[in-house]
């Protein structure tokens, strides 16, 4: 199966530099159980307020930009880096796992008022497995 790697803009400096930690902090945490992992977000998005759709975009743009694991297959830790980059904001968007069964897929997103945020696939497809919400 050929990987078709999103196209990604130009960042400054500074938003770089934060989506380098973010995808780094990202890789780490992708690294641990299911349950540590939604643990471990739960614990880094209190305080934050519910990310905005522009915002939750830009750091994805930024994500996809610094990190080609990110632009290809790797969602977990796209979607992983794309919430931390926007908690560094003071920002938390609905970070979200789901599978389907036909064909049997697993995907992460995030999501901000219900949609998906830069999303090239029909996450309604998805059922949700794994949950860290903007708000509880």
């Amino acid at each position: 199966m050929p990987i078709t790697l999103e196209a990604a803009g130009r960042v400054r400096l500074p938003r770089r530099v934060a989506a380098l930690v973010a995808v780094g902090a990202a890789r780490a945490l992708t690294r641990l159980s299911p349950w540590r992992l939604r643990r471990a977000l739960e614990v880094v998005r209190r305080g934050a307020r519910p990310a905005t759709a522009a915002r939750a975009l830009a750091a994805r743009s930024a994500v996809v930009s610094v990190s080609t694991r990110c632009a290809g297959q790797q969602c977990l830790q796209r979607a992983v880096a794309t919430a931390l980059l926007c908690r560094m904001a003071g920002q938390w968007p609905d970070w979200r796992t789901g599978v389907r069964t036909e064909p049997f897929r697993a995907h992460a997103w995030v999501e901000v008022a219900g949609e998906a945020v830069g999303e090239n696939e029909d996450v309604s497809l998805y059922r949700v497995v794994f949950s860290v919400p903007a708000s509880v």
